[in-house]
């Protein structure tokens, strides 16, 4: 634990608070005020002054008191996992995507979080519909101060106005929110299957990063066997469509019914979510649809695989002349400026009379690929993620007879990973008493060794040290199984914690 910077002025206070042994003689405890504090402090300054060679007893008393308060202040309780999000639900799509942060910087944002003072091990979950960060905080007041401090610094949004938007959630409440999140209950469309592989893709990024931890990689980890067993054993994810199929749900409710089947369809990205978006369009009964996109290697992928539908394929530079013919515009691209402004829209020819002569935009990128200007012309109009709520709206008794299912799921395996964390603890105590019994063994193996004098052979030396190897593990099994937990018993566990307890206090 590194000291508080109020101890650092002084190099040689800093010195004994790092170095000394931490024993608290007479069992007397360090004043909690910081009055109190500052004076053991002055005190010990004043001392060192007067003595540089051999500090004093009190003054080494003073020291140590003052050292253990340091140490003690984050040890007492257990780190916390916190989660630090904004989502669709609670910040507009303008704020999400400046917060966005690419798939290839997670590991840099890993980094740069776990550097704050307060953070111990971090995720990033960004998607179209959330930016959340998942840490396991030393102190969760201070750590969710120095997080949004963070994502003000990286975003540009001020501190004040991510407070208004964000949610903060704490251990069992995160824990249940991530559960929730890779089952599908928290997005727009109940059970969508594209979040789960989101989630994974956290623990495929985070492994080999210093920062994603135990705690956090553990947690992402059951987050995707609830995934799995929630689409498994309930009916969570029949009829259920991803963020690209509702989009497709929506333009088709806008247009009228009968331009459904020759309404011109065109896709700009063919990427995930365009390919997507084409899958769904052909589920719809659209037959023919233009893809614009940088290369043509993936359009002629789909056409393969999608046998039977004429897509036909435009370069990126004929982008403006296709929304020109098409009378739905679906873009999907990972650019980070927008594709279509005002001043691009407005000097397109009106969309085909039979849907009214409004041309429609699906934007289902973020950040955005259309501007919000463009729906001051007046033949356009523009739709975002934040817009599928409206397809979402249609299903609302079977989502949430289907979210009760799922949520007796989540509770069961919430409680299985806090039993977990819970079992955790013992691996220090574990760590302790082996170190501590392979000390004895050393010391009594060289004392032994000694006795029998310089001549004695190798194969002698090998057995005598087998043997006290053995005869030390065979006195620490017993410990060691009663110090060992897979969290899936609570009873079991109640009696590791204490015997753990124990030990320490032993």
């Amino acid at each position: 634990m590194a000291v508080s910077s109020a101890f650092v002025a002084c190099p040689k206070l800093e010195t004994l608070l790092n170095h000394h042994k931490l024993e608290t003689p007479l069992g007397r405890a360090l004043p909690s005020n910081n009055r109190s504090r500052r004076g053991l402090i002055q005190r010990a300054r004043c001392e060192l002054s007067a003595s540089d060679s051999a500090p004093n007893a009190a003054n080494i008393s003073a020291l140590e008191q003052l050292k253990n308060s340091a140490a003690d202040r984050y040890t007492k309780e257990r780190s916390s996992i916190v989660v630090i999000g904004l989502s669709i639900h609670t910040a507009p799509v303008e704020m999400r995507e400046k917060l966005a942060i690419p798939e290839a910087e997670w590991p840099r944002a890993i980094a740069e979080l776990c550097g704050l003072n307060h953070i111990e091990e971090a995720a990033v979950l960004s998607t179209c519909n959330r930016m959340e960060i998942y840490v396991l905080a030393l102190s969760q007041h201070r750590g969710v101060k120095e997080v949004t401090e963070w994502m003000s610094k990286t975003s540009g949004i001020p501190v004040s106005e991510i407070c208004q938007h964000r949610f903060l959630l704490y251990n069992k409440d995160a824990t249940q929110h991530i559960f929730e999140v890779s089952a599908g209950l928290d997005s727009l469309v109940l059970g969508e299957g594209q979040i789960l592989a989101q989630v994974k893709q956290v623990v495929k990024v985070g492994q080999g990063v210093n920062g994603f931890g135990r705690n956090i990689s553990g947690l992402f980890k059951h987050a995707i066997t609830v995934g799995k067993r929630v689409r498994t054993e309930t009916n969570i994810a029949a009829g259920a469509v991803s963020v690209s199929s509702a989009a497709v749900e929506l333009a088709l409710m806008k247009l009228p019914e009968s331009s459904h089947a020759s309404a011109r369809m065109l896709i700009i990205g063919a990427g995930k979510m365009g390919k997507l978006v084409i899958k769904h369009l052909v589920a719809k009964g659209c037959t023919r649809m233009v893809v614009v996109n940088r290369s043509e290697e993936r359009v002629i992928a789909i056409r393969e695989e999608i046998p039977g539908v004429e897509i036909l394929y435009r370069p990126l530079d004929e982008m403006l002349a296709s929304a020109a013919e098409a009378d739905v515009v679906f873009t999907s691209t990972a650019s980070e400026t927008p594709l279509f402004l005002k001043e691009h829209v407005e000097s397109l020819p009106p969309a085909c009379p039979e849907i009214g002569g409004v041309r429609l935009f699906v934007d289902i990128s973020v950040p955005r690929n259309v501007g919000s200007c463009v729906n001051e012309v007046d033949t356009a109009r523009v739709y975002n993620v934040d817009d599928l709520k409206e397809v979402v709206a249609a299903n609302k008794e079977d989502r949430l007879r289907k979210a009760m299912e799922a949520q007796t799921i989540i509770a069961e395996e919430s409680n299985q990973f806090e039993a977990w964390r819970d079992s955790l603890e013992t691996v220090p105590t574990i760590k302790k008493l082996r170190a501590y019994a392979e000390r004895i063994r050393m010391a009594e193996l060289e004392k032994c060794m000694s006795k029998m004098g310089d001549d004695i052979n190798k194969k002698t030396t090998r057995a005598v040290d087998d043997l006290s190897r053995g005869i030390v593990n065979r006195f620490l099994h017993g410990p060691m199984q009663h110090l060992r937990c897979d969290g899936s018993d609570s009873r079991t566990l109640s009696e590791t914690l204490e015997n753990m307890h124990a030990l320490n206090r032993i």
